[in-house]
């Protein structure tokens, strides 16, 4: 079984100071996607290079202390690439994927961090700009290898994917073009939503996010944001999917697939 963990850090020094390396020596994935570094090159090494005996391979922001991307693997990639060949999101931090390539199978892990658009128009604006510019990109890299994309996708698709969905219709992470976006990726763009082939029904469970007001934690206020996007030939390796909430590293919880496949 390949164990395959996604994380948003929201900062990789603060996750550290709750508990994650710990967690990740105890919980011992294969690999774990994390996003939303928030640090350099030169806060990483020495420090955060490998967590729990995993090296990481990373993509940094150009601002410093903002967004970032990496993964830690125990198994050496052949191949490490970092962007998409966007240079206004390339140079947020936002993609690296890691292939394990053999004469048998291509296959990719990718580790990505969407933008959100909360904080105002303009940053709304970029996220449309970002999956206008990631949709063709999978459907090229689907057409070449097997992928399962890992991330923070800061959309919550369907109503059981947030609590409280009325309320939420407009506002960033919940709009109608953000939705259908992502029903054209799981439709016609092919890919698979790896937690709702395995849950398809559950809600108050499958949060993997809370706002910092208002109590949502404890009240179990929450949204579904982080996923694994398959497609369907690793999907279909899926065996169980959970939602770590026992400790809480921060404002997201991290998400665990277990696949009969190994790269």
């Amino acid at each position: 079984m390949f164990k395959l963990t996604s994380l948003n850090l929201n900062g990789i020094r603060s996750a550290c100071s709750k508990g994650l390396p710990a967690w990740i020596a105890r919980h011992a994935p294969d690999c774990i996607c994390v996003q939303e570094i928030k640090a350099q090159h030169n806060d990483v090494q020495g420090r955060f290079e490998q967590l729990a005996e995993l090296p990481g391979y990373f993509h940094f922001a150009a601002k410093k202390g903002y967004s970032g991307v990496g993964i830690y693997s125990r198994q050496q990639p052949s191949e490490v690439l970092t962007g998409f060949g966007e240079p206004e999101f390339d140079a947020e931090g936002r993609y690296v994927e890691l292939r394990f390539d053999s004469a048998a199978i291509k296959r990719s892990i990718i580790s990505c961090y969407f933008p959100s658009g909360s904080s105002g128009e303009e940053r709304q604006q970029a996220k449309f700009r970002f999956l206008a510019a990631i949709y063709p990109h999978l459907q090229r890299l689907k057409t070449e290898r097997e992928f399962v994309l890992c991330g923070d996708v800061n959309i919550a698709h369907q109503e059981i994917d947030l609590k409280n969905w009325k309320s939420n219709q407009k506002n960033s992470g919940f709009l109608p073009e953000e939705r259908a976006w992502m029903s054209k990726l799981l439709g016609a763009g092919g890919l698979v939503d790896v937690y709702r082939q395995l849950h398809p029904d559950t809600t108050d469970e499958a949060y993997t996010w809370w706002s910092n007001r208002g109590q949502a934690y404890a009240k179990n206020v929450g949204w579904r944001l982080d996923y694994h996007l398959a497609t369907p030939g690793l999907a279909g390796g899926a065996q169980s999917a959970a939602i770590y909430k026992t400790e809480k590293f921060s404002d997201h919880a991290p998400i665990t697939v277990e696949y009969d496949w190994q790269v």
